[in-house]
């Protein structure tokens, strides 16, 4: 029996949609990964120093990290390839401007619209293939895709940045997210069809503003503050800003009828226990390798090209695992899989604050690889944790809420142990010894997460069925009934 031109057409649109959808997420996690890669040539060749360097990192991490949630709502509210393709055109051309930023200022500013642009396009995304399969196995096949395309983004990130920082220079890194971003504007305008929720709630524009302001001026203080001094009135008077900040937050979202961030949520110990621990996988994760690149170029003398290629090991062992930390949590629960993935990953981050200058690469990578290994083991099961601690209908919420945590713990992660690094230096050691000193403490933070999530991490087999994968925000994920396809212009 042949299949009706109709049924044909709307598969062809579907594997469409599918592409562009997935390319636009390799795009942004191959964003994550490769920066690392070029750290040490933007500080050659931009004269700038640490904090530079942090700042140029976290600039991206921390518009995505707070803006991600009303990316969701956004593309819910006001159409799902609008905001989709508009997230492309800002990150495409934030990526240009990026490649031709004279200053640290300039790249800055750059990966501050970088981050606005993935804010948006990582959660339409998902939201637009979800719309486009509304059969839960159907849809179930889409997103394995679509997350399977994010990890071969983080896992070329590292070796896309060493070949092109070494061919070309830094600007190369950015000027490769041209190509792709002016492919997927194309095909989208012509093949994207939209859709929208009338039903999403309304933007939460104070609670946006607030939490955007707190966790910045927080960062501000704990990356300057090495530089200026801990004790001078601005660092005194960033860290007195982000309290008031937090405490004005709090009080807006206790009030609002449809918050970004549902106060209530953290009264279930489940959720708030996982989300703790994923502030920490943020934290530890993202800000130990802001410095893996680092260590290999500065302290053994790696061209950036090999540095790259000796940092895969952690993210290829977090594609390789991550597929299978939700059967696990699933068989054995929760608790078992996070914590032991916590140890392990702390364990590595130990081993990895006692490699030296002289440590050959054959006792350096399966302490990287155990890192990885570990962390793909929590971050799965703790969304899953989180999402099975609220109700059905606001499981796409505590997803979106997890995504969320753990990009502010990377935010955290790359701003506390930049401090931990440039502390050690200015009381007289060695680039090499503030490495290991900021290994150590992520190594410890995570061994105590570890013994943390033992205790508490509450009901610890999922019900009814595997943990559910990790996926970025919003009512999209839920499938609400009242979708309002709109006919593509």
């Amino acid at each position: 029996m042949t299949a009706s031109p109709a049924a044909v057409a709307g598969k062809s649109n579907r594997a469409v949609l599918l592409t562009v959808t997935c390319l636009g997420q390799f795009m942004v996690l191959l964003d994550n990964t490769i920066v690392g890669a070029a750290l040490p040539d933007m500080q050659q060749r931009l004269h700038t120093q640490l904090t530079g360097l942090q700042w140029i990192v976290d600039a991206y991490v921390l518009l995505v990290a707070m803006l991600l949630l009303s990316g969701g709502v956004f593309a819910d509210r006001f159409g799902r390839k609008r905001v989709y393709l508009t997230g492309v055109v800002l990150f495409t051309a934030a990526s240009l401007l990026c490649s031709l930023a004279p200053s640290v200022g300039w790249l800055i500013a750059g990966r501050v619209l970088q981050g606005v642009g993935a804010a948006a396009l990582s959660p339409a995304s998902l939201a637009l293939l979800v719309a486009a399969h509304p059969m839960p196995q159907e849809r179930v096949k889409a997103i394995g895709l679509w997350a399977g395309f994010s990890g071969i983004g983080l896992a070329a990130g590292p070796v896309a940045g060493g070949v092109l920082t070494e061919a070309f220079g830094w600007p190369a890194i950015f000027l490769v997210n041209l190509p792709i971003g002016l492919v997927l504007l194309l095909v989208g305008l012509r093949h994207l069809g939209e859709s929208r929720n009338p039903g999403a709630p309304a933007i939460d524009v104070p609670g946006t503003v607030l939490s955007v302001l707190a966790v910045g001026v927080l960062t501000y203080g704990l990356i300057e503050g090495g530089a200026r001094g801990w004790t001078s009135p601005v660092i005194l008077g960033s860290f007195a800003a982000a309290a008031v900040l937090v405490v004005a937050f709090c009080a807006v979202e206790a009030r609002r009828v449809a918050p970004m961030l549902p106060l209530g949520l953290f009264r279930q110990r489940l959720f708030t226990v996982s989300n703790t621990a994923m502030v920490v996988v943020g934290f530890a994760l993202s800000g130990s390798s802001f410095f893996f690149s680092q260590f290999f170029v500065y302290v053994q003398g790696s061209s950036i090209l090999r540095a790259g290629l000796q940092t895969l090991p952690v993210s290829l062992g977090m594609v390789l695992v991550s597929p299978y930390a939700g059967r696990l949590a699933a068989r054995y629960g929760y608790r078992v899989v996070v914590t032991i993935g916590l140890a392990l990953a702390g364990g590595g981050l130990l081993a990895l604050g006692w490699v030296h200058a002289d440590t050959g690469y054959g006792n350096v990578w399966w302490r990287l690889a155990v890192v990885g290994i570990g962390f793909a083991l929590t971050m799965s099961p703790l969304t899953g944790a989180a999402i099975q601690s609220v109700s059905p209908q606001e499981g796409g919420l505590a997803s979106g809420i997890s995504s969320t945590t753990r990009q502010i713990g990377a935010v955290l992660g790359v701003a506390v142990l930049g401090a931990v690094v440039r502390n050690r230096q200015s009381g007289g050691g060695s680039f090499e010894a503030g490495l290991d000193s900021a290994f150590v403490a992520a190594g410890a933070v995570t061994l105590a997460t570890a013994v943390f999530t033992g205790l508490l991490l509450a009901r610890s087999k999922p019900v009814g069925g595997p943990a559910v994968a990790h996926r970025p925000t919003g009512s999209e994920v839920l499938g609400t009934p009242n979708e309002v396809p709109v006919k593509a212009s």
